[in-house]
């Protein structure tokens, strides 16, 4: 006896040991999955948290120009993208470079100073972003320069070297009678260039140049041609004029309108007239602003406030629409367009600088940088920098703006974007043009997300639900246990597999028989329940015995003979209802039809989610206790009865969390959406357009996204998004599930 005590005690010690070992690997595991959780929660949210910091203006330093005299001062400041090197435009037609890189409190270093002009009378500078400055000259002359950096390395590091370069056509005649030109604007570009001004005695002089194609020319550079352009007579006070870069539009700006002439040929034509406002007659516009791209235009009136227009199509032609106001702060003294986003510096006479972003509408910064307002301001265009003028010298400001384009706002509300007719939610992150702007409207790509889950639970859970009950109750135990495994074995299946052969196979095939699938879908259930009735009474007149269990083998062929049928003579009852082409009949209705649409990804989606639900909502009826259906029987109860009013009840937690956990799945599915749809981020219900979806999004953009910029966050907001919502979701059916359990416990 005592070797045998001695024996359980051994083995006694030992299952203590790899009990307390199992435990300890189990309670490792699950504190590792939690840490890892709240790891990758925190690491998102350090990503995501940059694109909603506010903007911030900081002062560097200071410098002072004894050049800047009150007959002198300056009319145009740059700056480089170190914020090292600074260029100013004076008054009288000097042209100077200085290097701000010493020490705070030493004077700034002159580079280079040059005369552009002994006699100008305007001054002007182009779109921000070109770098062009011209003059204009007594001689009815236009002289136009670019400032430029270059970088030189030297023993010291890396420096800015200035450079200036002119117009090839230097000076420009605008004027051919040599009068004085009192105003003017100017554009240009690479192989084209345009000047428009007004002469002392209020003629309106406009000229073009064009250099043409390298194409059948000589290796020589050719040469620039000239044309002069015909200018109407436009009988308005003029305020101020812009001309776009492209040289094709010409906004003049009146006390009480916006003229809007658009070049055709050689010559300028009126295209409309546009009041400033319909409401308001009093509103005087005061001078004009192209922001970034020149598309959109922006307007000061005499009482301060901004307003910003640019065409929109309606009926078929443009018209220039005003579009939205900003509410700055008081006395507005000019405006600075961003150099590359869709933005603006605002200047007050009380010192204070307000940054707006126009699309967003928001106002990003607002804050009193100087006592009074500055000469002129300029920005580097990494836009890191802003650079002011006043009469004792230049003051350099670092700006951290990175993300001005994102807000709540823009990420969840419609946005009027330019050259659309209305406010709408888009997400377009990239496109070929440099004057792209980005949009990153998320609720496209939310409904697609929710549209592919809907329609995929819509296809699934009948049919999971339904199989679930007929294998659990109805079905023999011999022929479950082949089912059952079989359906089971379908979840093991790749979904690359299932988003490929829907996308290459299986969305052609319901293209060119589109009516045949639609007749399939709704007349199924209807040869199903004839079926079940020819059986029922075939077995009452034949004296077949029940064989429920094995019934639902007798529906392979009926699903497959009526799938024939339909494919077989669906064209004929689509050339008979509808011409011979149901897409075309859909088409001229309004209803668009897309190869890979919701309806394929359905189809394809509820295919892999169907071996998730069905698992768990059988596991969960067929784990019922026989006893409670066998005192249902004994009390007279029909197996159906029993089924709907003690079996399902009772399995309601298990079948309520499995169709939560297929939602969680079809929410987060990536392959079948990716290669199953248009990836087309549309919001429109109709089953036969596509969708893009957070993680098909995901996919599809991270790896040409920017490090650190905003399209990147907004990537991994976007997956924090599906895992809030799935979160959510879980954490939703597991309070149902407990309650439910709590409910039925008793039975």
């Amino acid at each position: 006896m005592a070797q045998v005590d001695t024996f359980f005690k051994q083995r006694d010690k030992r299952r203590w040991v790899t009990d307390r070992l199992a435990s300890s690997v189990i309670r490792l595991g699950g504190i590792s999955v939690l840490l890892a959780l709240v790891l990758l929660i925190f690491y998102l949210i350090i990503v995501i948290a940059p694109i909603f910091y506010p903007a911030s203006i900081t002062s560097l330093e200071h410098k002072t120009l004894p050049t800047f005299q009150a007959e002198n001062p300056p009319v145009a400041v740059g700056i480089d993208d170190e914020g090292k090197t600074a260029f100013t435009f004076s008054k009288q037609g000097q042209l100077s470079f200085t290097y701000l890189g010493e020490k705070t409190g030493k004077p700034a270093k002159s580079l280079l100073k040059m005369n552009i002009t002994t006699e100008p009378t305007a001054f002007r500078s182009a779109v921000t972003n070109s770098r062009w400055y011209a003059y204009a000259t007594q001689r009815g002359q236009i002289i136009a320069v670019h400032p430029k950096f270059s970088n030189v390395f030297t023993a010291d590091g890396r420096h800015s070297s200035p450079s200036v370069s002119t117009f090839v056509q230097n000076p420009v005649q605008l004027d051919k009678s040599g009068l004085p030109i009192t105003s003017f604007d100017f554009a240009i570009n690479v192989n084209d260039a345009i000047f428009v001004g007004r002469s002392s005695n209020g003629d309106w002089q406009a000229v073009a140049y064009s250099k043409p194609s390298l194409f059948n020319q000589a290796r020589s550079e050719p040469k620039w041609i000239e044309r002069r352009l015909q200018m109407p007579p436009l009988k308005i006070q003029v305020k101020d004029y812009r001309v776009t870069p492209d040289g094709k539009t010409l906004y003049v700006l009146s006390e009480n309108a916006i003229t809007i002439l658009k070049r055709q040929a050689n010559q300028f034509e009126v295209r409309e007239t546009v009041p400033l406002s319909t409401t308001d007659k009093n509103r005087q516009g005061v001078s004009l602003e192209l922001l970034s791209g020149a598309y959109s235009l922006l307007l000061t009136d005499q009482s301060g406030q901004v307003s910003q227009w640019f065409d929109v199509l309606k009926n078929g032609e443009r018209h220039f629409t005003h579009i939205r106001d900003f509410a700055l702060s008081p006395n507005v003294e000019f405006l600075l367009p961003d150099y590359y986003r869709k933005g603006f510096y605002s200047f007050h006479q009380n010192g204070v600088v307000e940054n707006f972003y126009t699309t967003s509408h928001d106002r990003l910064l607002s804050k009193r940088i100087e006592d009074k307002t500055p000469l002129a301001a300029g920005t580097s265009s990494s836009e890191n920098y802003l650079i002011t003028a006043n009469r004792n010298g230049l003051n350099v400001y670092t700006v951290n703006n990175p993300h001005p384009e994102i807000s709540f706002s823009s990420l969840w509300q419609k946005i009027w974007y330019e050259g659309y007719p209305k406010p709408e939610y888009i997400w377009q992150s990239t496109a070929a043009s440099n004057d792209f702007e980005a949009k990153f409207s998320l609720v496209p790509i939310a409904f697609g997300t929710l549209k592919s889950a809907i329609f995929a639970m819509i296809f699934a859970v009948p049919i999971s639900i339904c199989g679930a009950i007929y294998t659990a109750y109805f079905m023999t135990a011999r022929m479950r246990r082949y089912v059952k495994p079989t359906i089971e074995l379908m979840e093991a299946l790749p979904t690359v597999i299932i988003g490929f052969l829907a996308g290459l196979w299986l969305a052609p095939i319901i293209e060119m028989n589109l009516l045949s699938t639609i007749l399939f879908m709704l007349f199924l259930p209807i040869v199903i329940l004839l079926a079940a009735l020819l059986w029922h009474m075939a077995r009452q007149l034949m004296g077949i015995k029940a064989h429920q269990g094995w019934i639902a083998l007798m529906l392979i062929p009926v699903v497959i003979g009526f799938g024939l049928f339909v494919v077989g003579y669906g064209h004929h009852i689509e050339h008979w209802l509808f011409g011979g082409d149901v897409r075309l009949f859909m088409a001229n209705n309004g209803i668009n039809f897309d190869q890979r649409n919701a309806l394929i990804v359905g189809f394809a989606m509820g295919f892999a989610v169907i071996p998730t639900i069905f698992t768990i909502a059988e596991d969960a009826i067929f784990s019922v206790p026989k006893h409670l259906s066998d005192g249902a029987s004994a009390l007279g109860a029909t197996p159906w009865q029993c089924l709907t009013t003690v079996v399902l009840v009772t399995a309601s937690p298990g079948i309520f969390s499995a169709v939560m956990m297929g939602l969680g799945r079809a929410v987060g599915e990536t392959m079948i959406v990716l290669m199953a749809t248009g990836n087309t981020p549309v919001m429109d219900w109709n089953i036969f357009e596509g969708m893009r979806t957070l993680s098909a999004n995901i996919a599809i953009e991270m790896p040409e996204s920017e490090v650190g910029g905003s399209h990147f966050r907004l990537l991994f907001l976007s997956a924090f998004l599906l895992f809030v919502f799935t979160f959510v979701v879980n954490s939703i059916a597991e309070l149902v599930r407990q309650r439910l359990r709590e409910k039925y416990s008793a039975l």
